[in-house]
């Protein structure tokens, strides 16, 4: 690791020569390990609703369902690295909250505020976000891109109570504004190293096109579009807090087998069974927690959505938000990371092609088109067992909480009486859409449970 992640040179950021200069008057970078004397300021973060939070998130996930490439790994990678900037910017002001820099992957310092110079969290994280976002999402459409400029612009003014102008300077306000496009800045380049950011899009990593190993039991294209494997390695990429893919491993799938008295006979089978006679509740279920790509904010949005929701209903001020979507979506994006990695490792076939090879040659699920990817472990299960149990330790195991996600479609609002429930009901879903196995949805759990601890255990507060 590096001793400094963010320097103020002009090898980095070369169209943002002017912005970089005043930031490095307003910041100066501090090892992970020293504690900035407190920023003098008119109110600490917790003085602030998460009103800005809640727009940038509404609005993200409106990007995400509209800007091509944003697959659900994808779109969680988006969301973490909105959420860890957006925390980086307001965290100097959270007393007793210390940065994540030297607890996660290849991070080892950032950008601090100076002491004795006042911030404004508010626009901090207005600037912060806006910047990111704007980022994260080059290919968003015109329209698009001019609603985020429009976003930026009006909160201001939308949320008078937090911006008021009477309490703050130009100076302090140009500041803050300073730092907050800074640090999205630093937590983008950084981001820009991990695998992921060429992996989808129209600049593609240098890699060897992916072969989907052959042999018995081994994924192959599925029905009935055929179509390339989704991003073959995005296991590698490097996770944010797990070392590797490797330090959560899901438990190991059945043997494959054909015969009747197996269990991988008979999970198959069961598959095939619901999908011929699938209730309606299961209906619902398959399609409520589909959350595909291009029609929704995808499963990483859903649980984003969820908790939005309940930040806002509780009135939670922004130093509560920005942990709570530091903790949720770095949790996510890690998830995926882990089950891509053992999906393409282990290379288990889909339901379908098991189905037609053994069991029913004209059979296809008529409810959801099967993933272009290998099935095991399911991906429903392990982002939304690692993001239940972040929720759960945020809001309260027990927490019933009303789902409002899908309502412009039709598919809500719904109740659940806990995030445990939700997160078993969406593992499940997949089978009901005929997509993946029983074991698949049950392996995919501990996976997620295992993520979701490794991002609990980082030490927000020293």
């Amino acid at each position: 690791m590096s001793t400094h992640f963010f320097s103020c040179t002009p090898c980095w950021f070369r169209g943002l020569m002017t912005l970089i200069a005043a930031a490095c008057m307003a910041a100066a970078p501090l090892p992970a390990t020293a504690q900035p004397e407190g920023v003098v300021a008119a109110q600490p973060a917790s003085g602030y609703s998460s009103g800005v939070v809640y727009d940038w998130y509404a609005l993200t996930l409106q990007l995400i369902q509209q800007t091509p490439g944003f697959s659900p790994p994808v779109a969680a990678r988006a969301m973490a690295y909105i959420s860890l900037s957006l925390y980086e910017s307001v965290v100097p002001g959270m007393p007793g909250y210390q940065s994540l820099a030297g607890q996660l992957n290849d991070l080892s310092s950032l950008p601090w505020a100076q002491p004795d110079e006042p911030l404004h969290w508010p626009t901090v994280a207005n600037a912060s976000m806006a910047t990111m976002v704007r980022m994260m999402f080059p290919t968003a459409s015109a329209d698009n891109k001019a609603r985020i400029d429009l976003l930026e612009r009006s909160l201001p003014l939308k949320y008078t109570q937090d911006f008021d102008p009477n309490s703050i300077t130009a100076d302090i306000s140009n500041r803050s504004e300073t730092f907050g496009k800074l640090m999205a800045m630093a937590i983008m380049t950084w981001a820009r190293t991990d695998g992921g950011h060429e992996a989808w899009g129209p600049l593609r990593r240098s890699r060897a096109i992916y072969v989907p190993p052959s042999g018995t039991g081994k994924w192959t294209a599925t029905p009935p579009a055929f179509a390339a494997p989704l991003l073959p390695y995005w296991g590698q990429n490097r996770p944010i807090v797990l070392k590797s893919a490797a330090d959560c491993p899901a438990p190991p799938p059945p043997p494959y087998s054909e015969d009747p008295g197996s269990g991988f006979y008979k999970d198959g089978l069961e598959v095939y069974q619901i999908a011929k006679a699938a209730t309606q509740e299961q209906r619902q279920f398959a399609l409520y927690w589909a959350d595909d790509a291009g029609k929704t904010p995808t499963p990483a949005g859903h649980w984003a959505y969820i908790a939005n929701d309940l930040l806002r209903a509780r009135k939670a001020d922004l130093g509560t938000a920005a942990e709570t979507f530091a903790r949720l979506n770095v949790a996510m994006s890690d998830a995926f990371v882990a089950a891509w990695a053992t999906k393409y490792s282990l290379s288990v076939i889909r339901p379908v092609t098991y189905v037609q090879l053994v069991i029913d040659s004209n059979w296809a699920p008529t409810l959801l088109p099967t993933p272009p990817f290998p099935d095991y472990p399911s991906g429903h299960a392990v982002q939304s067992s690692s993001a239940q149990a972040v929720l759960s330790r945020v809001f309260g195991a027990n927490t019933e909480f009303v789902d409002n996600t899908h309502n412009d479609r039709g598919w809500g609002p719904r109740t659940f009486k806990s995030f445990q429930a939700a997160a078993d009901e969406a593992a499940m879903s997949r089978v009901y859409g005929g997509i993946h196995y029983r074991f698949s949805s049950e392996g995919g759990k501990p996976q997620g449970l295992c993520v979701a601890n490794k991002v609990l255990a980082l030490k927000f507060k020293p």
